[in-house]
């Protein structure tokens, strides 16, 4: 199976994640900060840090089939090399959250923290 380029990683945007919350349609949030960053500001996601991300690939095996996994960090540089490692093993419903945390907070709510 062809992993994803360098520069081509599926995304969703603050708006759409939003709207699917909004739908009730939320789909599996995934964090990869660390969780320090998780305790000062969260989106109610399942917290595993990008680091334990291939030790603990099995708590994303429930959500293979059944739910989009969206997966974020602060800004979007740690959730894009995330879903790269998501997609080369198999879990292909995983998108990038472009922005991050700090989207969220400009876009969405800012009464969330940015640090």
């Amino acid at each position: 199976m062809a992993g994803l380029s360098e520069n081509h990683v599926p995304e969703i945007t603050v708006q759409e994640l939003k709207h699917l919350i909004d739908k009730d349609e939320q789909p599996f949030i995934l964090d990869v900060r660390e969780e320090w960053e998780y305790s000062t500001v969260n989106l109610g996601g399942h917290l595993i840090p990008l680091k334990q991300l291939s030790d603990r690939l099995d708590e994303l095996e429930p959500h293979r089939k059944d739910n989009m996994i969206v997966v974020h960090c602060r800004s979007g540089g740690r959730s894009a090399q995330a879903v790269r490692f998501l997609h080369a093993a198999g879990l292909t419903n995983t998108k990038n959250l472009r922005g991050g945390t700090l989207a969220w907070s400009k876009e969405i709510d800012s009464s969330y923290p940015t640090y």
